[in-house]
């Protein structure tokens, strides 16, 4: 049986993803990973992914997870069988948002974290939402919990993602792309680039849905994931 592996985004943790994990069925043995928190470069991320966790993966990335998890079936395609790409990019940084991170990096090292995450909060969430303070405090908690160097540590390793648009064609296993339709980090064009560069991806918008959409829409997010989880291939008898 492969395992299902949940990979967060920059500076999140398994909160982001506890109602997907209330919903899966145990069956496929849902994993929260932590690579991000222990290495400095996407690539080492996914390399200690794919080291940590034996034989066929499913994986599901948002954002910078995502990110993750496309580099991992970049070096091991073999051993992926599903790919669930959730707000992501496939692109590498723009001088524009390179810029815009380098400066954020210098406030998160002067400890000013706080500061900057609260004024980008509405980047991060659908209008709809912005006066949740149950769910954007549930989101500040978390980042502001990694704390200064995981922010700066990440971010950086987001400036040097590599471009993962040179390797998707090439990938041949189940690929679902979720994205939501006012996400403003990773926009729709994202998702639709990465969906028409997989050869047969499944692509799904996310009405009335930000950048965090497995916490903005967990019932749609989780609705679709499970519909796709069931149509992957039976696992190869060995």
């Amino acid at each position: 049986m492969s395992r299902l592996i949940l990979i967060p985004g920059l500076a999140s943790d398994a909160v982001m993803w506890q109602a997907q994990l209330a919903a899966l069925p145990a069956h496929h043995h849902p994993h929260v990973t932590d690579v991000h928190n222990r290495c400095t470069t996407i690539e080492a991320m996914a390399h200690a992914l794919l080291a940590e966790n034996d034989g066929e993966l499913v994986l599901c990335g948002a954002s910078m997870g995502g990110i993750v998890a496309m580099e991992a079936v970049r070096q091991a395609p073999q051993r992926i069988r599903g790919l669930a790409l959730l707000g992501t990019n496939a692109r590498p940084e723009t001088d524009d948002i390179r810029k815009l991170r380098e400066a954020a990096i210098v406030f998160f090292e002067q400890g000013r974290a706080s500061e900057v995450l609260r004024a980008n909060l509405p980047l991060a969430f659908h209008a709809s939402r912005a006066r949740d303070t149950t769910l954007t405090q549930t989101y500040l908690d978390f980042v502001l919990a990694a704390g200064a160097g995981q922010l700066v540590r990440q971010n950086r390793a987001i400036i040097t993602r590599p471009d993962a648009r040179l390797h998707l064609g090439a990938v041949r296993c189940p690929v679902l792309v979720v994205c939501g339709d006012s996400d403003q980090l990773t926009p729709q064009e994202c998702s639709r680039e990465i969906a028409a560069l997989v050869p047969h991806a499944e692509l799904v918008i996310v009405p009335e849905c930000g950048h965090m959409l497995t916490m903005e829409r967990p019932d749609i997010v989780n609705t679709t994931l499970m519909a796709w989880l069931r149509s992957l291939p039976p696992v190869a008898s060995t």
